[in-house]
């Protein structure tokens, strides 16, 4: 008999959708859950992930790991929140069936993580989600062509990518998931509210172009930083005006808070700080390449400090990596 069953995902994250699809699959077709819940988490519960009891059974794919969840998935570098719970992990990860806990921080995504261990290990492929696997690999991976793709691309995957920077976009991270279920990515992208989301993102990316050519600077290190108020900044923007800036790093302003970013140039090759470690000591997160730190309301006043600490502990460690002959 069926178990109603519950699944949290990273949103608004093309990669934690797609993950969410996969997992969905997989889980209804292989066991004796029924997918009931869609529940949508970012980084602004961080603190208090642990604390949260999750509905049981569940999943949680392309986030922080929960002693409490049964199948879970993730390849980010800071997913594990102190040594206690990773001790968890490690205790479980042995104990546990082969595909209940997948974690690799070398997987581009937690997309293609799952694509791949679901077939080596479980021997289950659907190959249906083929396209969307690649474009969440893509994406998330940041192996765009060219900036110019990354900003004003027009292919159905990047239409409803940037459909997610939109505001109050959860809700639409959980009808996305329901969609690409049974959908193609053509079709999806043709939704009404996606492509409406996707025009306004694109008109007000066009307008943050603007705002961000007059506010960015390439300081020392080749890092390019910017400071900017309630806009929308495209993460591979920076490098749209200093395509030879190792990092990026800035922050953006909102009534509701602050986030500050960082991001090392995908289009260039050179061993770098690992960005994910730098905002997890600030109370963020990431990957080795990209990552960032969600201030609220009352803390926004800290961000110029944060982004200082970002940026010279970027500046130490590449310093230290040539010191190393690395």
């Amino acid at each position: 008999m069926a178990v109603d069953a519950s699944l949290y995902f990273h949103s608004p994250c093309f990669d934690g959708i797609a993950s969410s699809v996969l997992s969905w699959d997989y889980l209804e077709n292989t066991t004796n859950w029924k997918i009931k819940h869609l529940y949508s988490v970012n980084y602004d519960s961080r603190s208090k992930w642990l604390s949260i009891n999750l509905e049981k059974p569940s999943a949680v794919v392309d986030f922080l790991y929960h002693p409490q969840a049964c199948f879970w998935a993730d390849h980010h570098l800071t997913t594990f929140l102190n040594q206690e719970v990773k001790r968890n992990y490690e205790e479980r990860k042995d104990e546990c069936d082969k595909c209940c806990l997948i974690y690799r921080t070398k997987s581009g995504s937690c997309t293609k993580l799952l694509w791949s261990h679901f077939y080596t290990s479980c021997k289950y492929r659907n190959p249906r989600y083929k396209d969307l696997v690649e474009w969440a690999d893509k994406i998330d991976s940041a192996h765009y062509e060219s900036v110019e793709e990354a900003l004003f691309g027009d292919a159905p995957a990047l239409c409803i990518y940037r459909s997610l920077a939109s505001r109050n976009s959860k809700e639409l991270s959980k009808q996305l998931v329901k969609k690409l279920r049974y959908h193609t990515l053509e079709e999806v992208a043709q939704l009404p509210e996606v492509q409406e989301r996707s025009r306004q993102v694109m008109s007000l990316t066009e307008a943050g172009l603007s705002k961000l050519k007059k506010s960015i600077r390439l300081e020392k290190g080749n890092i390019a930083v910017f400071d900017l108020d309630s806009t929308i900044v495209n993460r591979y923007a920076p490098y749209y005006f200093y395509p030879k800036a190792r990092y990026s790093v800035g922050v953006l302003r909102t009534i509701n808070g602050a986030k500050i970013t960082a991001m090392r140039n995908p289009w260039l090759e050179f061993p770098s700080a690992n960005i994910g470690k730098v905002f997890e000591k600030l109370g963020g997160g990431g990957h080795k390449r990209v990552g960032s730190v969600i201030l609220p309301e009352e803390k926004a006043k800290e961000a110029s400090v944060v982004l200082k600490k970002v940026i010279d502990t970027i500046r130490q460690e590449d310093a230290e990596r040539v010191n190393a002959g690395v």
